[in-house]
């Protein structure tokens, strides 16, 4: 990885320009330190992410012309679909969203509105710009949320105000007011009014009453609701708390009064139109069937409703409107029972670049186990660490839990790399529930302790397929 970019995950820069230095190659490095192998895959979310920079820099008339490079990822579950768009979206910090295209054919054309996908991603989207936005005022929330708190915990006599507002107080009397703000200041932060309860003002929403709106009112769209309900007034309320619970109310109300909240909003949009992914997952799922009746109208419906939004359309949001034009789509499904080829011309032409994902074998499995930064083994060791005991996983053991997911997996149902988590809870249920018990010991896991507690299960295929 260039210098460059390796300094961008460790120092702030601005988003904008981690993206533009993020190159292909790169993008490739980040995503192997989380998921083993799948390259062609990797490679092909890489260029998408690429050329959809590019496509930015070009100037207006080209750029129209320019048509999204989106996905589509073929393969059985558990193999990476996911996580590698998810780590994708982390890497660049873009907004994403992951829907199920099977929800969208439930109940035919009535089902969920296809919309609603680019809807939820404007307001992950607001979500995480406004974390952004009060992080970068969390110190300043901070002093002001501990004045307002010194104020609950040392409030002015009945009928006067704060000393330093009283116009009529001496400068002694003032004096010896700050003394005591610094005082309760310091006892604070040493945790001694923690146990002491204080009432701090709080706002709620008011939710339109249905004997209001009508009895269909749980059938309105998303959007007539936020509606509705910004048109009722807010209830404040006290509420009575301890003093650590009132300091985090305090710090969010504050960091909510210092963010620009239009210009959250516009950033939000902007970056969904820019970064946005969509995971679609399950598209096998409305593919239709040549020379079958039926349910297929309502697939083909589905197609066609999501086509548009896919092919760059504007969409009506509570935060404004959004162009979904560059909007990265990536689709994802196993086809076991139906072909890519199934989709409707239109959408298939949508996702210029195909990958399919390789089956995980057992030395997929051996390095899924060790080598990613969020590796399971590595995920239980630090799990049960906290209980004080030490877990050591022998290399044969690993093989052998290794092992016996792939011929579980070749057994029953081929789940993937999901197949190992369920073999080291199982194999671990004794040892997570005794744990407390076993503070300040080593335990080593070899071969045959993995074979003397899982052997059994994994040979008996009846009891494999619902334990393991």
């Amino acid at each position: 990885m260039s210098t460059q970019t390796a300094s961008t995950l460790d120092q702030p820069v601005s988003r904008k320009d981690f993206i533009a230095s993020l190159t292909p190659k790169e993008t490739v490095a980040e995503l192997d330190k989380f998921i083993v192998g799948q390259n062609k895959a990797k490679r092909a979310v890489a260029i998408a992410l690429r050329n959809r920079w590019r496509s930015q820099q070009l100037v207006e008339d080209i750029r129209n012309e320019v048509a999204p490079k989106n996905i589509l990822m073929i393969g059985p579950t558990g193999v990476g679909k996911t996580e590698i768009a998810r780590r994708l979206a982390r890497l660049t910090k873009s907004p994403f969203m992951k829907v199920e295209a099977s929800k969208y054919t439930e109940v035919g054309y009535v089902g969920r509105d296809v919309e609603s996908m680019v809807r939820d991603l404007v307001e992950l989207s607001k979500n995480m710009v406004q974390g952004e936005m009060e992080k970068e005022v969390q110190e300043k929330a901070r002093t002001l949320a501990e004045e307002k708190l010194i104020d609950l915990l040392l409030p002015p006599p009945p009928g006067q105000n704060r000393p330093q507002d009283d116009p009529g107080m001496d400068e002694l009397g003032k004096q010896h007011y700050d003394n005591t703000r610094e005082k309760f200041s310091q006892y604070l932060k040493e945790g001694r009014f923690d146990e002491r309860m204080v009432e701090v003002e709080t706002q709620e929403k008011s939710s339109p009453p249905v004997e209001v709106f009508g009895a269909g009112m749980e059938g309105m769209g998303d959007n007539i609701k936020d509606m509705l309900g910004s048109l009722m007034p807010k209830k404040t309320k006290q509420k009575k708390m301890k003093v650590p619970d009132a300091f985090k109310v305090l710090c969010r109300q504050e960091a909510e009064k210092l963010i620009d909240h239009d210009k959250a909003t516009q950033e939000a949009l902007e970056r969904t139109e820019q970064s946005g992914i969509i995971f679609i997952d399950e598209i096998d799922k409305i593919a239709g069937r040549q020379g079958t009746q039926g349910p297929d109208v309502s697939r083909e419906g589905v197609q066609r409703d999501l086509l548009p939004i896919v092919e760059g359309s504007a969409i009506n949001t509570r935060h404004g409107i959004v162009k979904t034009d560059h909007i990265l789509f990536i689709a994802a499904g196993a086809f076991h029972s139906s072909k890519p080829s199934d989709l409707i011309p239109e959408f298939q032409g949508r996702f210029p670049i195909r990958v399919e994902l390789d089956s995980l074998t057992k030395d997929d499995f051996v390095r899924i186990l060790t080598e990613p930064d969020n590796a399971l083994v590595k995920q239980y060791i630090a799990l049960l660490n906290t209980e004080k005991v030490k877990l050591e996983f022998t290399e044969d053991a690993i093989r052998e839990i290794a092992q016996m997911s792939a011929t579980v997996n070749e057994r029953t149902e081929n789940i993937g790399a999901r197949r190992l988590q369920t073999i080291i809870e199982k194999l671990l249920e004794d040892i997570s529930f005794d744990a407390p018990d076993l503070s300040g010991q080593t335990l080593k896991l070899d071969a045959e302790k993995v074979r003397k507690k899982l052997g059994d299960i994994v040979q008996d295929e009846d009891l494999s397929r619902y334990i393991l």
